[in-house]
């Protein structure tokens, strides 16, 4: 009996942008993940499973060796740190990019900027190297609304069209990161299960180079 791997995946955009991925990889889920309650997925390959969490809890499931892959998005990756885990592979989907923006005019004088944003790690790590003194406030949702009612000089976001910004009167300041999803892997599991593991990230390579 082959050993078991384990997948962990988020619902939503990532998801859907990794099944194609993951059918060329030879990995089918035996339920529909939108439609399904289940938070362990069957799949087409008996010692294959895939787990449905939350997107920010994928590299935490990983580290820990609860799941031995995973697909995560780059923002979630900078945000919560690559301690325990590779990173082999950019899968190329669910691409946006990491951004400070705020209303017209940009950063005005010297004074503290007051920073909105769910990103705190990220957005310290990127003033920091620019050498400017921030005010992080932490939000989980609305980051536009921040600027506008004087609660943040500026936020750090997630943006892909910019019609969000441009609808709420704010603009592009500076970009952080290009984001994408990557395959992440337990550094225990590329070691134990190394064989397995390594096949899965040739393949899943080979679909996005074909993609």
């Amino acid at each position: 009996m082959s050993e078991t791997l384990t997948i962990a995946l988020s619902k939503g955009r990532i998801f859907k942008d990794t099944l194609p991925l993951l059918a060329a990889a030879g990995i089918v889920p035996v339920d529909d993940p939108e439609t399904s309650r289940k938070l362990i997925l069957d799949t087409n390959d008996p010692t294959i499973k895939l787990v449905i969490i939350r997107a920010t809890d994928v590299p935490t499931y990983v580290r820990y060796g609860a799941a031995d892959l995973g697909v995560a998005g780059k923002d979630v990756l900078m945000e919560n740190g690559g301690e325990g885990i590779y990173e082999p592979l950019d899968l190329r989907i669910a691409r946006c990019r990491l951004m400070v923006a705020g209303l017209p005019g940009g950063y005005e004088g010297t004074r503290r900027l007051r920073v909105a944003t769910k990103f705190v790690n990220a957005a310290h790590a990127h003033f920091a190297a620019q050498g400017r003194q921030v005010e992080v406030i932490k939000l989980y949702g609305s980051m536009e609304l921040a600027p506008l009612v004087g609660l943040a000089d500026c936020i750090v976001d997630l943006v892909d069209t910019g019609n969000t910004l441009r609808a709420n009167g704010l603009v592009p300041w500076e970009s952080i990161a290009d984001i994408s999803s990557r395959l992440i892997v337990n550094k225990a599991s590329m070691k134990m299960k190394h064989r397995r593991v390594q096949r899965i990230v040739e393949q899943l390579q080979r679909a996005v180079e074909e993609a």
